[in-house]
């Protein structure tokens, strides 16, 4: 037992370094050999699980959804899950290998759906089918269907609060809190007026709090780094949603300056911080 564990770290531990390589290297050919190892590293890992990962379909009509499920937590328990949607850069697999390490500390079940799957379809059945999803997951013995959260990565912030806004039985939400759509509304008036939109922050504050106003559960907006969200956006939004009573987190990643001017996000610890928010709202 003790050497599976050993042989579990130095995986997960090899999955991480796998990440930070990818994000450094500039050569999509040097990009494809690592995200083949990644791949390979979790089929290891499946099989050494008795083949865990699983790949599923979810849908209705002839709308279909793909996801990847690893079930987590110790066997016959009753474990959270979090449904986590992928930025665009991100493959399925990609996400899986990123977050392995944190869903094992964790023991938390995790479903990865990819961005580019869900935005071929309207907004409408996206919905329905992370719906369809959650369905999946509160149909499994070994989650607990009262703790069921979604994390949207990147662009895919937006699609996590539309959903948990969507659907009431999300327990937590790593989300945009509403902010792209505020965005939108403000650019639409002023399209449609052909003038730039000059409102008072007493006006524009409730419409900027207005979905996050929809969600039944604590959400976290992240901030800045490969986030969706811009800081000042979010503090705004953060102060808007404190007044209200809206049980809304806000954090702000750690950026690691490198050579030449450049900028990179530590997503170590951020998906730590997040993941750490998560458990804490899935506890019992």
């Amino acid at each position: 037992m003790q050497a599976f564990d050993e042989a579990t770290e130095a995986l997960l531990c090899a999955l991480t370094a796998f990440e930070v390589a990818r994000r450094l290297l500039e050569d999509d050919r040097d990009r494809l050999d690592v995200e083949g190892k990644v791949e390979a590293a979790i089929q290891r890992f499946g099989v050494s699980l008795g083949g865990a990962a699983e790949n599923l379909e979810v849908g209705f009509d002839h709308t279909i959804l793909s996801a990847l499920y690893l079930p987590g937590g110790a066997p016959k328990s009753c474990c959270p899950a979090v449904i986590c949607l992928s930025s665009d850069e991100d493959k399925r697999t990609m996400l899986l290998g990123r977050l392995l390490p944190l869903a094992i500390k964790h023991g938390m079940s995790v479903l990865i759906v990819a961005r580019e799957e869900l935005v071929k379809y309207s907004p409408g059945e996206s919905k329905i089918l992370l719906s369809l999803c959650l369905d999946h997951l509160s149909s499994r013995t070994e989650v607990d269907r009262r703790r069921i959260g979604v994390y949207g990565d990147g662009l895919s912030a937006e699609i996590a609060t539309n959903f948990a806004a969507f659907d009431k039985r999300v327990a937590a939400a790593v989300c945009d809190g509403g902010l792209w759509s505020s965005a939108r509304t403000l650019a639409s008036i002023g399209w449609i007026t052909g003038a730039a939109c000059e409102e008072t922050e007493e006006e524009v504050s409730p419409r900027r709090s207005r979905v996050a106003r929809r969600l039944d559960c604590p959400a976290l907006v992240v901030a800045g780094g490969r986030g969706l969200v811009s800081v000042s956006e979010a503090i705004k939004l953060h102060a808007d949603c404190t007044a209200e009573g809206i049980p809304l987190d806000l954090m702000l990643p750690e950026i690691v300056s490198a050579e030449h001017g450049e900028y990179f996000e530590n997503f170590v610890m951020s998906d730590d911080c997040i993941f750490d928010w998560l458990d804490r709202k899935l506890k019992r």
